[in-house]
């Protein structure tokens, strides 16, 4: 089928929005029609060369979709089956980039969020698993095995996660990366508990669904931090109740506290901001480490001062998330109220806006820009 993709030809170039081909899916593969994506910080490290990835790609790894067609052997589900008992023509999924093989050592030992192979692994560049190509029938990859910046999508059945179908679906795009990442780190990485103290540095998509999720755990004091006023605003609508510029922190969670945080959520990835983490918690308190640097680079710490101190640094990968088990739980939470993710939509955009929401991204402008898909019109 003809589908319009977004592809990434090569660092510091504008993506190629082309005409593209999709085949159709094999056994134990679903075709999407994308529905909503997110414009996360990782494609514009892809697309700033900071994150050396193969061209040829449609990019895009943030999104939710409508499934349309089952592959051969996909597990149907009947009417009135739960979610989890398979996949419907019609459902509302959100797209895991890490489809766990539950093969490899990591998925064995129950931490499928660093599986080594998973499905659709290598931006489906290997020959066997192809299924967009040009119109001449040159294959193109897809961005972490399942390349949102498109109108449609064949994906691994394990990467599409039904959830209900009441979550609005530039929210349910979200879930697919920065609120699990941000909400999972809180849950699942630290388990934050009722009245203790978050700290939260780095007011993009995946540090507000973080302080959406302290909020909902309980947590006593929540103290945001980030250099742009709007997004110290952004974060009180979410439920902080203290914000700080990086500069004032260090005194005002001190002012706040005896002696710092229990929880520090770095957020942005920057080694100073890593740093500043490491200095806002307590001694016996726990820095998590979510927001990724460009590659290499590295941040220092006083490791006497941090052994002394005997403090904790955690790293969260993907929320350390399991999407079967995650994702319809944090689609329930807002349709239920509980995370009031809408409020990190800034824009709703086409297809064609991307470059403008790469622009408002590296002006730090905003929470996220999402791509809404019109649905097919139907046929008179």
């Amino acid at each position: 089928m003809d589908v319009r993709g977004a592809v990434f030809v090569g660092p510091r170039r504008p993506l190629s929005v082309e005409d593209l081909r999709l085949d159709v899916p094999a056994t134990g593969e679903v075709r999407v029609r994308m529905a909503a994506s997110g414009i996360c910080h990782s494609d514009l490290h892809v697309v700033d060369g900071e994150w050396p990835r193969p061209q040829d790609v449609v990019l895009g790894h943030e999104g939710a979709a409508i499934v349309e067609e089952l592959g051969e052997g996909v597990p149907g589900r009947a009417a009135d089956a739960p979610l989890d008992a398979g996949l419907r023509i019609g459902d509302l999924v959100v797209l895991a980039w890490t489809a766990a093989c539950q093969r490899c050592a990591a998925c064995l030992r129950g931490q499928s969020w660093l599986c080594t192979t998973p499905d659709g692994a290598g931006h489906r560049l290997a020959p066997e698993l192809v299924r967009v190509r040009r119109p001449d029938g040159r294959a193109v990859g897809v961005y972490s095995g399942i390349g949102t910046h498109a109108t449609h999508q064949v994906v691994a059945a394990s990467a599409a996660i039904p959830v209900d179908p009441r979550t609005p679906v530039e929210v349910a795009a979200l879930i697919g990366c920065a609120a699990t990442t941000g909400v999972g780190a809180v849950r699942n990485t630290a388990a934050v508990q009722a009245g203790e103290v978050v700290v939260v540095i780095g007011l993009g998509g995946v540090g507000l669904s973080a302080i959406m999720a302290a909020v909902d755990a309980g947590a006593g004091c929540i103290v945001a931090v980030d250099r742009e006023p709007a997004k110290l605003e952004l974060a009180l609508a979410c439920g902080a109740t203290d914000a700080f510029a990086p500069a004032e922190a260090s005194e005002g969670v001190g002012r706040l506290t005896d002696g710092g945080a229990d929880h520090v959520f770095e957020a942005i990835g920057l080694p100073t901001t890593v740093e500043l983490a490491v200095d806002l918690a307590r001694p016996g308190g726990t820095i998590t480490l979510v927001g990724m640097t460009p590659q290499g680079e590295r941040a220092g710490i006083d490791v006497y001062r941090f052994v002394e101190d005997g403090k904790r640094l955690l790293g969260s990968n993907y929320g350390s998330a399991v999407p079967a088990r995650d994702f319809p739980w944090i689609a329930s939470a807002v349709v239920a109220g509980r995370l009031p993710m809408e409020l990190l939509v800034t824009e709703r955009i086409g297809l064609d806006g991307i470059e403008a929401a790469f622009d408002a991204m590296r002006r730090r402008d905003g929470a996220r820009r999402v791509i809404v898909f019109p649905p097919p019109r139907r046929r008179r």
